[in-house]
């Protein structure tokens, strides 16, 4: 399994913008350091070109936030200071969620070890997210005649404001989010399918949901790819979820995912998304199961493979 990485391109953070993106080189080290993911393939991605970025963000958006000319309010918007080290880590990371959708496309499944930053709308960031990197990549992939419809499937516990904004009047892209309704945006943007849950949801009826929601967008979208948000962050220990799931809740929800995207023959590309756990090594945890379940599934029989 090809596995993204981009955590070696660090850039300037005070204390409380630290834990959005400690994680990335937790996980990675993680991942290196573990014998038993040895049919895993670390690469590193190159940066999204500027023409892709501009396929799903407007041209004078993409110019502020590469040549630094972002306002306040923007950068307030968005919660990250704004540096050179910045865009080009958020480019690094459109660049990897592309990379995984081409090889999803060919192999069956690929994985970042980051993106999934869907509240990046068409002019502006939001909540730690710059550019859409699963909307770039989507049209990317289009564009490139490898792909005519796609699937979202967003489970990180936040709502995809981002992705659905982008994605609307576009009927080739169905956006599927399954998150906690009281929790941030609180202004959403209506997906293709939203189920909204409520606070402390738990195990039992997230997955319950996280069922019928996924054979409905299955359905409907009738995906050539899916692109799956794995967000950790409806965890019970995340300092921004509501949702209280258990890790092996949250390995169940992976497990689920997949084995319906193997089942119906579709390729799908994993991104992290959200995780903010007060321990971060929770977090870490988490995603890294993350990473071992998709690894089982591409070795499991009757998993996707090239041909």
């Amino acid at each position: 399994m090809k596995i993204f990485t981009y955590d070696h391109i660090t850039f300037p953070l005070s204390a409380g913008h630290r834990f959005p993106v400690e994680k990335y080189r937790l996980l990675r080290q993680r991942i290196t350091a573990d014998t038993g993911l040895a049919n895993a393939e670390l690469r590193v991605p190159s940066p999204a070109a500027v023409f892709h970025l501009r396929k799903a963000h407007t041209a004078d958006y993409v110019d502020r936030v590469l040549n630094g000319r972002l306002t306040p309010d923007q950068i307030r918007r968005i919660g990250l200071p704004w540096s050179p080290e910045l865009v080009e880590r958020v480019r690094c990371s459109v660049g990897a969620t592309t990379a995984v959708c081409r090889i999803a496309l060919r192999e069956g499944i690929a994985l970042s070890l980051g993106g999934g930053t869907h509240h990046a709308c068409r002019s502006e960031g939001q909540g730690f997210c710059v550019f859409n990197d699963v909307m770039v990549a989507l049209r990317v992939m289009q564009a490139e005649g490898r792909l005519r419809r796609a699937l979202v499937v967003d489970c990180d516990v936040h709502q995809g404001n981002g992705t659905a904004e982008i994605a609307s009047g576009d009927n080739s892209i169905f956006t599927f989010s399954i998150h906690a309704e009281k929790n941030f945006p609180y202004r959403k943007f209506p997906s293709d399918l939203d189920i909204g849950l409520p606070d402390k949801t738990g195990d039992e009826a997230y997955l319950a949901a996280l069922h019928t929601g996924l054979e409905s967008a299955m359905a409907l979208a009738r995906p050539e790819l899916v692109v799956y948000l794995a967000g950790a962050d409806v965890h019970e220990g995340d300092r921004l979820g509501r949702l209280a799931l258990t890790q092996a809740g949250i390995g169940t929800r992976d497990r689920l995912v997949l084995a319906r995207c193997r089942q119906a023959g579709v390729p799908v590309a994993v991104t992290m998304a959200g995780g903010y756990g007060i321990d971060i090594h929770e977090t870490v945890n988490i995603q890294f199961q993350t990473v071992q379940i998709a690894l089982e599934d591409i070795i499991s029989p009757g998993s996707l493979q090239s041909e």
